[in-house]
């Protein structure tokens, strides 16, 4: 068996990735496996083989562009609660380097340094992607308990069904 992370969407689907909180109508909501912005989470296809989002038809397309929007405000309205320093958060599908369709939910925080805090997340220097105190771990517990029960909140909420 491959690891998981070898195929995010896949091993999604199989259920074999311990990062997915929910699954969504077009999106798995995932925590992000390091937390050095506490709360970053993503959106994954449920769609194996799409690599960007004009890959998708575009009722499927806008059923995930739903998806993405209900994550990021839930992840909003945690950080809200869990930390007073809460800034924004930044939505990004950047396509870059992994090959499946996926969206970045980064919270943003008062607490970041100056010379990075209007900038784009992925400018911070390597050591902190890297850093074993911002992977993904029982540390996360109570934050990640409240992201999922604010995905499940949010996608039993009438405001949040989307129909194309």
């Amino acid at each position: 068996m491959i690891d998981w992370r070898e195929d995010r969407v896949q091993s999604a689907i199989a259920g074999r990735t311990p990062t997915v909180l929910a699954e969504l109508e077009a999106a798995y909501a995932v925590i992000g496996d390091v937390q050095f912005l506490p709360v970053y989470s993503l959106a994954l296809t449920t769609v194996p083989g799409a690599d960007r989002l004009s890959d998708l038809p575009r009722p499927e397309r806008l059923g995930y562009l739903a998806d993405v929007d209900l994550l990021a405000t839930a992840v909003e309205t945690v950080c809200k609660r869990f930390d007073s320093a809460y800034r924004r958060v930044n939505v990004e599908i950047v396509g870059k380097t992994d090959a499946f369709l996926h969206c970045h939910i980064w919270p943003r925080y008062e607490w970041e340094s100056e010379h990075i805090i209007g900038k784009p997340v992925w400018l911070y220097p390597a050591e902190r992607w890297r850093d074993p105190a911002a992977v993904l771990g029982p540390a996360h517990d109570n934050m990640r308990m409240a992201l999922t029960e604010e995905v499940a909140r949010l996608r039993s909420s009438v405001d949040y069904r989307f129909n194309v």
